[in-house]
């Protein structure tokens, strides 16, 4: 089990450049562009619906723009895939105002595809001779077809019809205790990738805190304190440091992030709140290390049940929670102190909608990181939500399959017209 959680965590935690949606079309586009080998005539892009809202507003790195089609664009025009989630890294200024160029052209196209699958991209292209398609899905990064002039040269297993959630993961087959006992047992050499985390995390905070970007969530946070409006206490530092990183990535900051279970923000949200936490009470190397790996840990194992991406945001469910474990366990906190984190953050922000990755999500971001903090402290004075209240069960992994049903199953709808609305907005 230490192996299988090491691989986890090193599968879902690396780092990317801009919001991952987008940055997943971005690669998709590379990919069937090197393939091509050939002037583009002709682009189609398919994705799913939670691709489609997390693309639709969100700023790109490198360009003033917003969304899929210059995102596409720019894949398509200077990406590499063999950056994988950091494919916009390698674009200079040169190539950005080229993509710009190229998206007015309108020869990208991008459409919705009906599917319960949540991540799913399909880049078809059309060239004087040849053709290429290249297919993500599950995972940001996940290859399952490639195609050149007819020629299937990768064919993975395909469904739309059925919506692929990671229940089959090792780690949801132990307890949240069993967890946080194997992580114990491990050295730091076994986790010490993990901090790189840290300080690419809080890189990107500082940018946004030295300067007014995007709503200027964290910023506005850091001035609030420095007037004496707000503590500069545990809570609010988390709070700032968080929303700060999200003010820089969700206005396209050129600064990778670390990201959690195929998100930026998750990683964000996951990662800063103990930075936090360090930055108050310094812990050792080791101990940090640690509460990361609870931390990320956590997160997956919440997301093996809501699902990759969801109604609900995964930042305000999940990683916020991963978070509010880790803080309760740096804290001291025996096993039922830690769990009861979690049941307090899942009786508490389990509502949180998904509208989209933007500027807005510093806000969600700022509630998520500033709830984990809550929870620990209060979890660590045995103030914890009873069982049986709401969708809280009468064990913690009870709670989590619980908050899965309602994300995945109960919120279906609500996914649905989330989408139209901000279909409708942007048509008109």
């Amino acid at each position: 089990m230490k192996q299988v959680i090491i691989d986890m965590l090193k599968s879902e935690v690396k780092p990317a450049l801009g919001c991952t949606e987008p940055v997943a079309v971005a690669l998709a586009c590379a990919k069937a562009k090197e393939l091509l080998n050939d002037e583009i005539v002709d682009c189609n892009i398919f994705v799913s619906p939670n691709v489609y809202k997390n693309g639709m507003c969100v700023g790109i790195p490198g360009t003033t723009r917003l969304g899929l089609k210059i995102a596409a664009s720019m894949g398509l025009l200077g990406g590499k895939s063999e950056l994988g989630l950091r494919v916009l890294e390698s674009l200079g200024e040169e190539e950005v105002k080229l993509s710009e160029e190229y998206m007015d052209k309108n020869i990208v196209k991008i459409s919705p595809i009906n599917t319960n699958e949540k991540v799913y991209i399909e880049v078809n292209l059309k060239g004087i001779k040849n053709t290429s398609k290249a297919i993500i899905m599950t995972k940001h990064d996940n290859f399952v077809h490639l195609e050149e002039n007819d020629k299937v040269l990768l064919n993975g297993e395909i469904s739309l019809d059925i919506e692929y959630i990671h229940v089959d993961s090792p780690i949801a087959g132990i307890t949240i205790k069993e967890l946080i006992e194997e992580i114990e047992k491990m050295d730091l050499n076994d986790l010490e990738f993990l901090l790189e985390g840290i300080e690419m995390n809080e890189k990107i905070a500082k940018v946004a805190l030295d300067n007014k970007i995007g709503i200027g969530v964290g910023y506005g946070i850091k001035k609030s304190i420095e007037d004496g409006m707000l503590s500069d206490d545990l809570m609010n530092k988390a709070m700032m440091i968080t929303a700060a990183a999200s003010d820089a990535r969700m206005s396209g900051v050129n600064m990778p992030v670390m990201t959690s279970n195929g998100s930026g923000n998750h990683g964000l949200t996951a990662i800063l709140p103990i930075a936090a936490y360090n930055s108050k009470y310094p812990q050792s190397e080791e101990k940090l290390a640690k509460a990361l790996a609870i931390s990320h840990g956590v997160t997956a194992y919440i997301k093996n049940y809501t699902g990759r991406l969801s109604a609900v945001c995964g930042c305000g469910v999940a990683a916020s929670t991963g978070a509010s474990a880790a803080v309760t366990w740096l804290m001291g906190g025996d096993y039922s102190q830690i769990e009861g984190a979690i049941e307090n953050m899942i009786a508490n922000l389990s509502g949180m909608i998904c509208d989209g990755a933007k500027a807005g999500c510093a806000l969600k971001l700022a509630s998520a990181a500033s709830a984990a903090v809550q929870s620990a402290i209060i979890a660590k004075y045995n103030c914890i939500v009873p069982p049986l209240n709401g969708i809280v069960g009468n064990k913690v992994e009870e709670s989590i399959k619980n908050l899965g049903k309602v994300s995945s199953d109960g919120m279906t709808i609500t996914d649905e017209v989330i989408i139209k609305v901000m279909d409708n907005m942007n048509k008109n």
